[in-house]
């Protein structure tokens, strides 16, 4: 009987780490999504050739 008890403690031990390690790789899949999709939203207008030298005197 002691053994089925340390058992189902053991059991019940490795759920919950299974259960954290699955919470931990789902919030690193949503950042990195997350950063992805800033990273292609931060990208503003492209400025023309112009703007980026001064006139030759």
């Amino acid at each position: 009987m002691f053994r089925y008890e340390l058992q189902k403690i053991h059991t019940a031990e490795l759920i919950r780490a299974a259960d954290a390690q699955r919470l931990v790789a789902e919030v690193r899949k949503e950042r990195r999504t997350a950063r992805r999709s800033r990273k292609h939203e931060a990208q503003g207008p492209v400025s023309s050739l112009r703007a980026r030298f001064v006139r030759a005197a």
